[in-house]
């Protein structure tokens, strides 16, 4: 691998929708090339960057202004993967990622520019029993100490990628709920929705929507029965509202293996499954997951 790389010669943007992937990307220099693709360029959205090396490498990384990313091998050793996750509340303007691999002659660089585009999301009203709207004082305690699990967890980054393939809708019921809508509850205004849900009646099997480890299998205030998977390099899938869990902390899943049935625990409005991602902390659109790893 030569200790140097050429500048870009030429950024090819492909005006082609690739099935879910409506913008692509080619960054192009000496011995290294860019592939990038995804649904969006949007707060929210998951990127895939892949690397194609004329060399063998050891290590691929990437730095962008929301942090560093860690690039997997796949089955051919010349290409190296990674996910980006473009965060919910990343405004819109231009952001630069870095790719670097490193080879046992030398390290090969690149640039690549992301202009995220401007997001709308809707709004939803909701009405929910009290006690989840304005928690009473008796439970402050306990909503405090789970939101601080649910924090470790998410900043915490294995850094071995536990799954291979695309990953799949945990339940096959349609969408009744989208990423990023602002819910407005009992007339408060809240966060957006950290997920997308899913139409699921109580006690439909609910599958890993890829491989990887069981980090929380809990019973939470807000969340309900919940089963956390780490599915490596800092993404994670949050299966919420359960009814019974199957699989408790430690368990290694396979994908589309059963990891709990449906219900209406915690604060919810009837029966669904809940599905939230979030990707080296970013809060991101599970749909654009499935798409971006297709």
């Amino acid at each position: 691998m030569p200790r140097t790389a050429t500048r870009c010669a030429a950024l090819v943007l492909l005006a082609l929708a690739l099935g879910d992937h409506a913008w692509a990307a080619r960054n192009q220099t000496e011995g290294l090339r860019l592939d990038v693709t995804a649904r969006a360029l949007q707060p929210g959205e998951v990127v895939r960057v892949d690397a194609h090396l004329t060399a063998p490498a050891t290590r691929v990384t990437g730095t962008w202004p929301h942090g560093t990313v860690e690039f997997s091998p796949t089955d051919t050793a010349l290409v190296w993967q990674a996910l980006i996750g473009i965060d919910v509340s990343v405004k819109p303007g231009l952001l630069e990622f870095a790719v670097q691999a490193e080879g046992p002659s030398g390290a090969l660089r690149a640039t690549f520019p992301l202009d995220v585009k401007a997001r709308a999301f809707p709004e939803r009203r909701l009405s929910v029993d009290e006690r989840f709207s304005r928690p009473p004082a008796s439970e402050q305690a306990r909503i405090a100490r789970e939101a601080r699990r649910l924090a470790e967890i998410v900043a915490s980054r294995s850094a071995v990628r536990l799954w291979s393939g695309p990953f799949r809708a945990p339940v096959d019921g349609e969408p009744t709920s989208a990423f990023g809508r602002v819910s407005i509850v009992n007339g408060q205004r809240r966060s957006p929705h950290a997920g997308v849900d899913l139409r699921a009646s109580a006690g439909t099997p609910v599958h890993a929507p890829a491989a990887g480890r069981v980090v929380l299998s809990a019973s939470l205030y807000y969340a309900g029965d919940m089963v956390v998977i780490d599915h490596g390099v800092g993404l994670y899938s949050f299966l919420a509202h359960l009814s019974t869990r199957a699989r408790v902390e430690g368990d290694r899943v396979a994908a589309g293996e059963v990891v709990g049935r449906s219900g209406a625990t915690g604060r919810i409005t009837g029966p669904h499954l809940h599905w939230g991602v979030r990707l080296a902390g970013a809060l991101v659109d599970p749909l654009s997951l499935i798409a971006a790893t297709r």
